[in-house]
């Protein structure tokens, strides 16, 4: 059967950007570049070369002056742009394709193929997350975002500058920018809307900068892969809390004060306990050794189910908000609500036109939309009515609540399945910089983990302290105040259960898996080269910064 589309409509960009797909995040960032570039609006191209793996090949044969070596070394020269340079999709098949160049610097947007390069609204997400964190801290991150990506590009005259230093995967991009017309699509206008969880963006926008501190200490491709990791970290994270927060907010009918701008408890900047009395944060417990079968899997596994299991009350939710956003148009175009000044209504406020003074006017409007979809399932005039919508009509519900349920029941699982692969790829799920991990079996449960690249990228943001001339500078810590470190200002949990997140009390065998997850972290702390281990002393087993940065050293944290 099938619904029309004001019913399906499920998508609301005050709660979230995203489309809720599978995400690439060399996709995700591609995207983004173009709204670095345009102040947050998507681009418009006209391209004079075809996006295909031998356009980019006989374009630098081409012209030898370029780089040394390309003419006489044609096949090289093909593998390396194939693999080197170059996005792929349906790699070594028949229909393989060119989705972009790697991420490696800002204007890739301008050669990507839009049909094989979709973000799904992530990079729209990530940049007015970015804008919308509080007091400067987003705005900042953007403009060093910009500064590190674009590198290379004179503003002026549009062209390389032949006096920055880059790898040749950059420079070779470069080269091609006079063959791409670019500019801002801003017919359609720019969606902007405050984070739903504000506290969340400040947090983004404050590691972003702490990463792009090692700007000059680190290979650019590596610095790449930092922000790659990070980013899906946070968009995960982000849409893990919403699972929390928008169900409380619709049985509360209306925002919650925590939640406001000047009231959030959020402040990234207290690492301690940054998020204060927060009511939506998420505990998150991972099996560090990575071990199935063992009980810290296990309780990987029930942590992960815990959040998980919100997905079905989070689509009903969103379904609830949509909806309730669509009557306040309806409201406000036949006159019975006036629009709030800022001209858009917040979820807050779309939630509130749940409480009795427009109950009428609700009802009304929900009755209709019942009637309309109990004939669009039946069909025929006399045809029988779905089970599952005839089983909501019988409960005797309100028109609000029936309709909800109605759409629920026929589209619930179609937006159960593709949220649960979008924050599978959001925490990326068995790659490396993984925060979810899932045996290949068919039905083998999910559980939290910590691969090795997400805990070095978070390991150099650990290490970094506030102060000194440049505004940060690196320090030891020891391991007990890494995992309060990890544990307060993530939501990662190691050497704790999450009381609250699936867990109530703690077992001895749990206090025994715990102690056995802290010694597996240990070892991965030695991996990665972050543990140094002078002698039996607990105060002498630390974490070293990999780059020493002293707090007079007035040149290391160069921003714009």
């Amino acid at each position: 059967m099938s619904l029309s589309k004001r019913d399906r409509e499920f998508r609301l960009p005050k709660i979230s950007y995203l489309d809720f797909k599978h995400l690439e995040m060399d996709r995700v960032l591609t995207a983004f570049f173009a709204r670095l570039a345009h102040n947050g609006f998507p681009s418009r191209l006209r391209r004079k070369v075809e996006l295909s793996l031998e356009s980019f090949v006989e374009e630098f044969m081409e012209h030898p002056e370029w780089f040394t070596g390309f003419q006489t070394n044609r096949d090289v020269l093909e593998r390396w742009v194939e693999t080197h340079l170059l996005d792929v999709v349906n790699r070594g098949k028949a229909n393989q394709a060119v989705a972009a160049p790697r991420p490696l610097h800002g204007f890739t947007y301008r050669f990507r193929n839009p049909k094989h390069s979709r973000d799904y609204g992530a990079a729209q997400h990530l940049y007015e997350t970015l804008y919308g964190a509080r007091n400067g801290a987003g705005q900042k991150a953007i403009e060093h975002l910009n500064h590190f990506f674009f590198q290379g590009h004179d503003k002026v005259t549009g062209k390389a500058n032949a006096s920055t230093m880059l790898d040749v995967e950059t420079q070779a991009l470069l080269r091609l920018l006079d063959q791409v017309e670019d500019a801002p699509d801003t017919k359609s206008g720019r969606e902007t809307f405050a984070p739903l969880c504000v506290g969340a963006a400040d947090l983004l926008a404050e590691d972003i900068q702490r990463l792009l501190f090692y700007r000059r200490f680190v290979p650019r491709s590596v610095m790449v892969d930092y922000l790659k990791v990070l980013i899906a970290f946070h968009l995960g994270l982000y849409h893990l809390r919403l699972l929390k927060l928008l169900p409380a907010l619709v049985r509360r009918k209306g925002a919650d004060p925590t939640c406001a701008m000047g009231a959030c408890p959020m402040n990234p900047k207290s690492p301690d306990n940054p998020f204060g009395d927060c009511p939506y944060r998420v505990g998150l417990l991972v099996d560090v050794a990575g071990q199935p079968g063992t009980p810290m899997a296990a309780l990987a596994e029930r942590s992960a189910d815990t959040h998980y299991r919100r997905i079905p009350t989070f689509v009903r939710a969103y379904f609830a908000t949509k909806k309730l956003d669509e009557f306040a148009t309806d409201l406000v175009r036949r006159g019975k609500l006036s629009k709030p000044p800022s001209g858009e209504f917040s979820v807050g406020e779309v939630l509130q036109l749940l409480d009795a003074p427009l109950k009428a006017e609700r009802e009304k409007f929900f009755g209709q939309r019942v009637s309309s979809l109990v004939e669009e399932t039946s069909g025929a005039k006399d045809a029988e009515l779905d089970p599952e919508v005839k089983a909501v009509t019988e409960m005797g519900l309100s028109e609000f609540e029936a309709y909800i349920e109605m759409i629920v029941a026929l589209r619930g699982p179609f937006h159960r399945k593709y949220i649960t692969q979008c924050l599978d790829s959001m925490l990326l799920k068995n790659r490396a910089g993984a925060l979810i991990t899932q045996g290949r079996t068919k039905d083998a449960p999910r559980r939290f983990a910590l691969d090795s690249r997400l805990l070095e990228v978070l390991l150099q943001i650990a290490v970094l302290k506030p102060g000194g001339a440049a505004g940060f500078y690196t320090g030891e810590l020891r391991v007990d105040e890494l995992l309060v470190f990890l544990r307060e200002r993530y939501g990662i949990f190691i050497d704790q259960l999450p009381r609250g997140d699936g867990f109530a009390t703690t077992s001895i065998e749990d206090r025994r898996a715990l102690r056995d997850n802290v010694r597996a972290f240990t070892g991965r702390l030695r991996e990665v080269g972050f543990y140094r281990d002078l002698s039996d002393a607990y105060v002498t087993q630390t974490i070293t910064p990999r780059y020493r940065i002293v707090a007079n050293d007035t040149t290391a944290g160069d921003q714009p």
